[in-house]
């Protein structure tokens, strides 16, 4: 391969239009939708709503989350099949111009390497608890060094190399993940139909002050656990989506995603802690001189207990899927975290040193996040996030489905896009303050109202306060005719 086709690799698109040469099928695109969610960190999840809910109401959450989340990243992927550009490149275009895309690439930047943050932390968590490590500054430069340098390789040469190792990683967990599901319900000497069946796990004053001491406060509260990572998902989809053959292709390939993040990984998660808790409370009470009510609660405490639960359930296979669970969610944080970047500089500083520079750049802001209280804060940013995130992508496809073509504005190739869509930066603004600060009691769901705010308030002010001032020859070649 020349030096000319290398860089072409590495550069992967960023910041243009992919070309139809390069497009790809649903099945190689679900390996990144499907691979980026099927992490540690979904399992915490799954246990945690399971916990509050019970397994039957979580399902209902999940599958709820799974329908409304396949939707919005089926809409925003159809946008970046028909553009070719990535989530961040693409709200420039709809909903939030040249300069106000950094809006979008902020936000969804700082999620996305907030998950990059949070799964080097469960890895990180992970080997010092197979080793037997003491948690030290030499202990954190090897092990966060080795970790960075594998995800900069494994990233650096674009969407193939990506979808690749996703694929090969995806299988392999999958294969551990369903041997260590049944090795934990046989060990446990429980009833299949005993797993599937149960209910709340927390005391009823604890799911009191969460809010869950109804049925519908436990539905609620598994909706909004779980919608945050899906409207982050919708946009990821963009970031594959941009490589689609077809709409149908990206359609398939987010709503893939969305049930492996919010069925597959949530029943796993939930059953699986369910069925080990007793051995995972004797594993605390007996190797680490703890009283029962001590480990009963930091068996379920924070995201790190799921990698020592696989840790304590399979020993060296639990150690296995711990790694291959997190390595190519990493690859893909990082892969989209280096897109959001590359926008970011581009729109803010005019610089474009090349993806792979931004690649190491993703990874050293993963890192200086470790140091912020990531673990203990993940269940309270992981509902704000999910806000804005889906007022982004409502934004993006009100302005795709209903603004550009009442305007006759489609071809965004000719007509490009405002500096700043004042619109879309109020829409998101309004939108966000109304669903968690103002109507949150009425509403408890808050996305609700983020897409309803996004797809009435948006159209409203883009078509009679804020109109299109375009500058025509600044972003032609950006675009492609859609």
């Amino acid at each position: 391969m020349s030096e000319k086709d290398l860089n072409t690799v590495i550069e992967d698109h960023a910041l243009e239009q992919v070309p139809e040469s390069e497009r790809q099928g649903w099945l190689q695109l679900s390996w990144g939708t499907a691979g980026i969610v099927t992490t540690l960190i979904q399992l915490f999840f799954g246990a945690l709503v399971t916990f509050v809910a019970g397994i039957k109401l979580g399902i209902i959450a999940g599958i709820f989350v799974t329908i409304v989340g396949g939707l919005l990243g089926w809409g925003v992927g159809h946008i970046a099949y028909r553009s070719g550009l990535s989530s961040t490149v693409l709200a420039r275009y709809y909903g939030f111009g040249t300069k106000g895309s950094v809006v979008a690439s902020v936000i969804f930047g700082f999620m996305i390497l907030g998950f990059l943050a949070l799964e080097n932390a469960l890895l990180y968590k992970g080997f010092l608890f197979y080793f037997n490590l003491d948690d030290t500054l030499a202990s954190r430069i090897i092990i966060y060094g080795i970790l960075t340098v594998v995800w900069v390789l494994l990233t650096t040469y674009g969407f193939k190399v990506v979808a690749r190792v996703s694929s090969i990683t995806l299988v392999a967990f999958l294969a551990v993940l369903v041997y260590m599901v049944f090795d934990v319900i046989t060990r446990s000497g429980q009833s299949w139909g005993d797993v599937m069946s149960f209910g709340a796990q927390f005391p009823p004053e604890v799911l009191a002050a969460m809010g869950a001491d109804t049925d519908t406060g436990k539905l609620i509260f598994g909706i909004n656990v779980l919608i945050g990572s899906a409207g982050a998902l919708a946009l990821v989809d963009a970031d594959f989506g941009r490589y689609s053959r077809s709409s149908k292709d990206i359609g398939i390939a987010a709503f893939v995603g969305n049930f492996f993040m919010d069925v597959v990984m949530f029943c796993i998660g939930g059953i699986v802690m369910y069925a080990g808790m007793g051995k995972l409370i004797d594993y605390y009470m007996t190797v680490k001189g703890m009283d029962q009510a001590a480990a009963a609660e930091i068996a379920l405490q924070s995201p790190d207990s799921i990698a020592a639960a696989f840790i304590i359930f399979g020993g060296v296979i639990g150690t296995i899927l711990m790694v291959l669970a997190q390595s190519k969610a990493q690859v893909l944080n990082t892969y989209s975290g280096s897109l959001a970047l590359s926008n970011l500089f581009d729109v803010l500083f005019h610089w474009r040193p090349g993806r792979f520079l931004f690649v190491v750049l993703a990874n050293i802001i993963g890192l200086i996040m470790l140091y912020g209280s990531i673990l203990e804060l993940v269940n309270a940013w992981i509902t704000v996030l999910g806000v804005l995130t889906t007022c982004f992508a409502g934004i993006i496809m009100a302005d795709y489905f209903i603004v550009r073509r009442k305007l006759g504005h489609e071809n965004i190739k000719e007509f490009g896009a405002d500096q700043v869509n004042w619109a879309g930066v109020l829409s998101t603004v309004v939108g966000f303050v109304l669903a968690h600060y103002v109507l949150n009691q009425i509403v408890p769901i808050e996305f609700f109202t983020s897409l309803i705010v996004s797809f009435a308030v948006y159209p409203i002010l883009r078509l009679y306060v804020f109109k299109p001032k375009y500058t025509k020859t600044e972003d032609r070649d950006w675009g492609a005719a859609v």
